[in-house]
Formats: structure tokens, sequence, C-alpha cells
């Protein structure tokens, strides 16, 4: 004989609620964690083992890692999305030089810029060393470049 975990009251066969505190008693279902920043599953592993170095490059090396990457790697989806993704970044950065035309507010907003994106840029590097591909945080929700 089974008992409501609620009330404690003695339940019939084959109830899912309680008859006397109306409690449901089936087992919640689980609830999964989901990162839709998280593209890493969408990408075959021998490509991320393959091509993590062109993607790799693409962040040392800025725009003309970019360059090589879309010319070498091509095919491989993996070290596109990282090309994208540095793509982003060397284009927020070439945004933060026209910024730096305004007196004053310019000259500092920019070179704090600069920072946020040398520190995101190295987060990816790693991120593409252990074979992740997450979007990149602040420039990753831009629509441009999917």
């Amino acid at each position: 004989m089974a008992f409501c975990p609620n009330c404690g009251s003695q339940l019939p066969e084959g109830a899912e609620t309680c008859p006397n505190c109306g409690a449901p008693l089936t087992a919640p279902q689980p609830v999964y964690a989901y990162d839709p920043s998280d593209h890493t599953a969408e990408f075959d592993p021998q490509d991320i083992g393959t091509n993590k170095l062109y993607a790799m490059a693409s962040y040392v090396l800025s725009l003309i890692g970019v360059l090589f990457t879309f010319l070498v790697a091509k095919e491989s989806p993996f070290a596109m999305f990282h090309a994208r993704q540095s793509l982003k970044i060397s284009l927020c950065e070439v945004l933060l030089c026209v910024c730096m035309i305004v007196p004053i507010l310019g000259w500092i907003a920019a070179p704090v810029g600069w920072i946020i994106l040398f520190v995101i840029r190295v987060i990816l590097f790693f991120q593409a060393a252990k074979g992740q591909a997450k979007d990149a945080p602040i420039v990753g929700s831009l629509g441009f470049l999917k």
C-alpha cells in the first residue's frame, strides 16, 4: 500500500493524484540544461580534430587568419564557424576605430572595447583548442555572419 508524500494519507492502487489533498503522485520529468550558444554537437569530431589548427589561427592572426581559414579550410564547417566568430570580433574592432573620432568619450570607450574584445578572442582561442564551438560572448549575439 502506498502513501501520499504530501499529506501521508493512504492511496488506492494506480492513483495519479492523492484523493485527499490532490497532490500529483507522478515523478516530475528531469529537466536537462541546454546552452543555445554551444554548437559543438553540430560538428563532426573528425572535422574538429583535423581543422582545429585553422580555427585557432583565425583568432591569433585576426583578419589574416580569417582570410587564411576561408582559403584553406573552406570545406570545414568547424573552421568556418570560428572564422566567422573571429570576423565578428575584427569588425567590432574596426567599429571601435571609428569611435575614436569622438573626442574624450571615444578615446576612453575604444581602448576599453579593444581590451574586452582581446579577452573574448583569447577565450575563443582556447575553446577552439579544446574542440568546442560556442558563440562569442557579447559579439556572438550580433545578427550578421551566421
